[in-house]
């Protein structure tokens, strides 16, 4: 089968197309065709292996300390199940699914295997193929900092760094909540982020959105990038801060934050729960959220997909397809 190798880290000219063995799936493994990947900024990440401090001798030791352990990347995918192991019961040959990879990765190939144990879920019939590609990270990264910010019927939510894939399914599943949102990103989307249901946007780059007298209930910055004490003030009384992409000096002013004062600060990864697969799977079926989707690249041009994603200028979901369907 086809693969994207990457042999050592570092820019993207370190991934290569490359000719394997298809794997074979163990007793309680799946063997699946891959028909659509994505490329995201923690793909990049790891193929630069630039990690936050805190995680970066966990993720080395797991991931390769001189050379990568995983030379497949690729964190999520959809694709139909071509086999299934022995021991395996939950699953059945030609079933449309998606996935997370979690730290196996993978999803760069035309076939993986991963154990039935794994977050595989059957496929929203309301979704294609690359669109439910984009739900391991962006939707349920989305969904959780939408929870820890306690977003409900009527919450007044700012949204910094709308318009990536996790921000995208945001505001998206915030506006199906009831909350009125503020999003904010690049000039270059605003038109896009008023059409998937943003109340308001603000272009960063000709608006500070901590000097406009608005307040907030919760803020979700995506983009890691804003003024700490500026979105403190923000808030309104007994507001939240919810840290999507935060540095250590974030951590250590949010755990302070949130012992000395009203207002809560948050930070932590997504867990792949049950629960919030099924309640995206819901949602795309209540036609909800749709997956904003950029631009596709076949899985030759992963480099190039790589370096459109670090240019920073992405709207929603970068698409790799692996087959025609």
């Amino acid at each position: 089968m086809k693969a994207i190798i990457l042999s050592k880290y570092g820019d993207p000219s370190g991934l290569e197309l490359m000719e394997i063995k298809k794997p074979v799936p163990k007793p309680n493994e799946i063997c699946v065709k891959i028909y659509a990947a994505t490329v995201t900024a923690g793909d990049c990440e790891i193929r630069r292996f630039d990690i936050h401090p805190l995680f970066w001798l966990p993720l080395r030791l797991i991931l390769g300390i001189f050379k990568p352990r995983s030379k497949i990347l690729g964190g999520e995918f959809s694709g139909v199940i071509e086999s299934v192991g022995e021991k395996v019961t939950t699953f059945n040959k030609g079933d449309p699914v998606f996935a997370a990879t979690m730290l196996r990765l993978g999803a760069y190939a035309e076939y993986i295997c991963l154990p039935e144990t794994y977050p595989i879920y059957r496929k929203p019939d309301t979704m294609t193929f690359p669109e439910s590609a984009t739900l391991p990270t962006g939707g349920i990264n989305g969904l959780h900092l939408l929870k820890k910010g306690n977003v409900s019927n009527g919450s007044r939510l700012l949204l910094i760094g709308a318009g990536g894939s996790i921000g995208t399914y945001a505001l998206q599943i915030a506006k199906s909540l009831g909350a009125d949102v503020t999003a904010v990103d690049r000039k270059e989307k605003m038109e896009m982020l008023q059409r998937i249901g943003a109340d308001y946007v603000i272009d960063y780059q000709k608006e500070d959105f901590t000097q406009n007298g608005q307040s907030y209930d919760v803020i979700i910055d995506l983009a890691g990038k804003s003024s700490f004490s500026g979105c403190l003030k923000t808030l309104n009384k007994g507001g939240c801060y919810v840290l999507g992409n935060p540095s250590t000096a974030g951590m250590i002013r949010g755990l302070w934050t949130s012992l000395t004062t009203d207002k809560k600060v948050f930070f932590e990864f997504a867990p792949y729960k049950k629960e919030y697969f099924e309640q995206l799977i819901q949602l795309a079926h209540d036609d909800l959220i749709k997956p904003v989707i950029d631009r596709t690249f076949t899985l030759e041009q992963i480099p190039q997909a790589h370096q459109y994603v670090e240019i920073g200028m992405k709207s929603g979901n970068v698409i790799i397809q692996l087959t025609d369907y």
